[in-house]
């Protein structure tokens, strides 16, 4: 009895996951502008096992970026940027933006790109897009974590695979 309830859970998850998916991309086209290129999780990854050239830069608050971020990123605080943060990267290197979902992501590589920085790409899904692809979070400690910062409530229902922080 106890394996056939843990196949239905396992089948249910599966399929709430596969039925999330279309949502959220539908949520993301509505709240982007396409502004900047997109690289999908995989993408990233692959590039990170590749290429020690790339920065990730985290762009959501301090208490988002403390509860977890990827691995390797910088700390760029969206409202609190300013060209100065960015003046010793070299405009030329690969720049990977994201914040939980890509919005405010999207901004700050608009303003990177105003900058002359060539190479700038968005995160698709941001954070969250990461762990539902089950990638490694890490805490503020670099101890890998399954929580993420939601940035709210309602943001919240897009996380499927980890814990909600909000």
């Amino acid at each position: 009895m106890e394996k056939r309830i843990f196949i239905v859970c396992g089948v249910l998850l599966i399929t709430v996951s596969l039925y999330a998916q279309p949502d959220f991309d539908d949520k993301l086209k509505s709240i982007y502008k396409n502004t900047i290129p997109i690289i999908s999780t995989t993408a990233l990854d692959q590039s990170l096992q590749r290429n020690n050239n790339v920065i990730l830069l985290d762009t959501r608050t301090p208490k988002e970026f403390e509860v977890s971020h990827l691995p390797g990123a910088y700390f760029l605080d969206y409202d609190h940027f300013t060209p100065s943060k960015v003046e010793k990267i070299d405009r030329s290197t690969t720049i990977i933006v994201y914040c939980t979902v890509g919005y405010r992501s999207e901004r700050i590589g608009e303003k990177l790109r105003e900058l002359g920085f060539t190479n700038v790409y968005n995160l698709y899904g941001g954070i969250t897009q990461w762990k539902n692809d089950n990638k490694m979070v890490v805490n503020m400690r670099n101890h890998a974590t399954d929580s993420v910062h939601t940035y709210n409530q309602d943001w919240s229902r897009w996380l499927v695979h980890g814990i909600k922080v909000y």
